[in-house]
């Protein structure tokens, strides 16, 4: 059934093109922290196993969030790696078991949507007229900016 809320189709499939790509972004860093919660060694072990255990949790969410969001104005969402990899902005780093390298990485990559996010906020109000999903994105936006200050605070050690 055509959705009929307000916003023109064509701005739709623009917003739902932006959103694959945040999906993308998501499910990249969302395996990321997984695999730095199973591969993760040293002396505060347990603490970094749950650390990234609550941020994979948080990503997990907003995974399932952005997906429901592209339905919701009508649009099936990405769902196969191959995608994800295709879309996404973020660069898969070798494997590395030192927990520096694993913070510094997933810091970068949150930096990375959040200026993804802040271009998206006003690119879906302005030009794409959908204050939900320019709204929802700036929910995602807060979310974000609190796990990069969670993973700085443990790089400033």
């Amino acid at each position: 059934m055509k959705v009929n809320i307000g916003v023109p189709e064509k701005h739709l499939q623009s917003v739902a093109e932006k959103l694959q790509v945040l999906l993308a972004d998501e499910n990249v860093l969302y395996t990321k922290t997984r695999n730095y919660h199973w591969n993760v060694v040293g002396d505060n072990f347990s603490e970094m196993h749950l650390f990234y255990e609550r941020q994979y949790g948080e990503l997990a969410e907003i995974v399932d969030e952005v997906a429901e969001r592209i339905r919701m104005i009508g649009h099936y969402s990405t769902g196969r790696m191959v995608d994800f990899l295709k879309l996404t902005h973020l660069l898969e780093q070798e494997y590395t078991s030192k927990q520096s390298e694993q913070i510094k990485n997933l810091l970068e990559d949150h930096e990375t949507i959040i200026r993804f996010l802040r271009e998206l906020i006003t690119e879906f109000a302005d030009q794409q007229k959908d204050l939900g999903t320019s709204d929802f994105v700036t929910g995602l936006l807060r979310t974000h900016e609190k796990m990069a200050w969670m993973l700085r605070a443990y790089l400033s050690r």
